[in-house]
């Protein structure tokens, strides 16, 4: 599990709970819970963004906020010492040997790589081919991401709505003074809820996901690079050094460890 988001989201409400309770103790917490404007904000913020959406892609975006809580699995340095073997085993035994090879793989899109290289695609195809599957797989994760803007902007905007619906019902009720401050602390809720539902749980939802989508997209770049270097039968110490311009600092050092450098043949 992520403990980032895990820890991020419960600390930014625990705040929150904190401040309201901190100089009015915790019955005031009843002052900030209101039925209605849930219902008008959280609800219509998500009915809109439906609406903006077709049904399997709103689902997919629902389901999309588990991701940010997954542990990142993507190993950048992990992958190119796996290109790295890949290219010694064709140097000393042909591009036809990575078949077998391409068996022990777990990835999807570097074995399909390997099988275009085997089959004898031509170098530039086989880019061709996996850059348009690169490019389907980051429009499959901008629209989810796109998901949670939109829920970000929705929210504040039926916060306002909400509390216009509460300002209208008090102006409609003004010859009884003393309503006048708890009807105007229940349509000011609405805009709460809105706010928070943006910043404390859409927003960072969003960019949690821009920053894995990223990620994945690099190392597909690092897969797409070092598979056409293998094709085009470069030396796998010039292959290492190539691919080690996607590395940190401290990630090309840690590879150069592990590795001791590409091997000659």
């Amino acid at each position: 599990m992520d403990i980032a988001s895990l820890v991020g989201i419960i600390v930014c409400i625990a705040l929150v709970i904190f401040a309201i309770v901190a100089g009015n103790g915790v019955s005031a917490i009843k002052n900030f819970i209101d039925f209605q404007s849930v219902l008008i904000t959280i609800g219509g913020a998500f009915c809109a963004v439906m609406a903006s959406n077709t049904m399997p892609d709103f689902l997919a975006g629902l389901k999309a906020i588990g991701l940010i809580f997954k542990a990142e699995t993507l190993d950048t340095a992990g992958i190119i010492t796996k290109v790295i073997e890949l290219s010694n085993v064709a140097r000393k035994d042909g591009l036809l040997s990575l078949e077998e090879a391409s068996a022990e793989l777990n990835d999807a899109f570097l074995r399909k790589g390997i099988m275009l290289i085997v089959d004898g695609t031509d170098p530039e195809l086989v880019r061709g081919i996996l850059e348009t599957e690169m490019t389907s797989i980051d429009d499959r994760h901008k629209k989810k991401i796109g998901f949670w803007q939109d829920v970000s902007s929705m929210g504040p905007a039926w916060g306002m709505i909400g509390t216009l619906v509460g300002l209208v019902n008090m102006l409609q009720n003004m010859d009884d003074p003393s309503s006048i401050g708890p009807s105007m602390a229940v349509a000011l809720i609405t805009t709460l809820y809105g706010s928070l539902m943006a910043n404390w749980i859409c927003t960072p939802t969003a960019n949690k996901l821009k920053v894995k989508n990223a990620q994945e997209m690099a190392v597909k770049e690092v897969m797409i690079e070092g598979l056409l270097s293998i094709q085009a039968g470069e030396n796998p110490r010039v292959i290492e050094e190539k691919l080690k311009s996607f590395l940190s600092p401290a990630e090309k050092e840690a590879l150069s460890a592990a590795t001791g450098g590409g091997e000659d043949g």
